[in-house]
Order: structure tokens, then sequence, then C-alpha cells
């Protein structure tokens, strides 16, 4: 077993509060959007570097990808990608309230995935008594080796990386994306450390 592996105990913890941060999102994205948000069962999984990006390429059916960083305290970090589907595209700007022509694609599409990405990420922190700050949102090609290539850029180790994928559904609008999160090596151990802390309080 990798140093880096979850026991049962501690994942199905993680599931729990990622289980809670999404329904809290969705909330908060639905009020947001005056329409019902539907969640699948969130995926945990620990992927080797050299898997990670056969997983991706799996998960990349889509006209739009936006990366953020993410960094939170006792060296819990990763990076965030929203991934949208090819017959979304035309619906952000019913979603977000906008004119057709008020913002481009870019700019709505950003303004989207930011707020699914610290919605979420603030929900879950503060069930670990953590505080998230994050990087500039950044669209990416959708080209697996051009996002391949701006993830070895991070300052992370990806020897191994947790990956948890999220989708959301907006049913009104027939509107769906994906949220995967990637949790590098040293930041799993970290992750390990808080919620065996939170398992010894129970």
């Amino acid at each position: 077993m990798n140093a880096s592996d979850l026991t049962e105990d501690q994942h199905d913890c993680l599931q729990e509060l990622i289980n809670v941060a999404m329904g809290q999102a969705s909330d908060q994205l639905a009020r947001y959007l005056d329409t019902f948000v539907y969640l699948r069962v969130p995926s945990i999984e620990q992927v080797r570097s050299e898997h990670l990006f056969d997983s991706l390429n799996h998960d990349l059916k889509a006209t739009a990808i936006v990366s953020q960083g993410f960094f939170g305290y006792e060296g819990i970090r990763g990076e965030a990608l929203l991934m949208y589907q090819p017959l979304d595209s035309n619906r952000l700007a019913d979603l977000l309230g906008y004119e057709a022509d008020e913002l481009s694609f870019d700019e709505q599409i950003i303004d989207l995935s930011s707020i699914l990405t610290t919605t979420f990420l603030n929900v879950f922190a503060r069930q670990i008594d953590n505080q998230m700050s994050y990087s500039a949102p950044r669209l990416l090609s959708t080209n697996l080796s051009k996002v391949n290539e701006h993830l070895q850029q991070q300052s992370f180790n990806w020897d191994y990386a947790l990956k948890v994928k999220i989708s959301y559904q907006v049913t009104d609008y027939s509107f769906n994306c994906d949220m995967v999160l990637l949790i590098p090596e040293e930041a799993i151990t970290n992750i390990k450390t808080v919620i065996d802390r939170i398992l010894a309080d129970f």
C-alpha cells in the first residue's frame, strides 16, 4: 500500500465531507439560478500520474475546460477542472442572467466556473476548519496534451493524485458540467492527517 492510500474509514469520511459540500454548493447554485440542480454520486479514486491523463481523456468530452488552483492551510492544495459539454455553451447566458451579447463566451464560462469551484471548496474547507485561497481561473484548450502540459507546470508532485469527480445537471436548461478535483500526493497525506483528527473526535 502506498503511504498516501486512504483507509476505508478515511475514504468514507472524505466521501461524507464531499457529499455535504456538494449538497450545500448545489443548493446555493440552485438558489442563484432559481432552478433545480441534480447531482450524481461523486467518485473518488487515487491514480498514478501516468494513468491520470488516460483517466482525464475519458472525461474530456467537452468544448470548454476551466482550471483553477486552490490552496488551504496544512498543505491542502490542488487543481479544479470544470468541464462543459458541447451542447451547453449556448445556455450559459440564460443560466447567468446575461443578455446574449453582454459577455463573451470565455467570460461567461470563467464566471460560472469560479462560482462552482469556490462555493464547493469553501464549504468543504469550513468542515475541516480550513480556509481556501484561489488562483485566477484559466480557460484551457480541450486538447488533452495541453491540459497535461498545464498540470505539469504546477508546483505539485503528480506521482500520485487523488481524483474527485462531481457532476452537476441543471434540469431546466438541460445543462451539464463536471468538476474534477486533482489533489497531489503530498496534499493527500495532509488531508489524511486532517481526516484522522476528525475521526478521532467521533
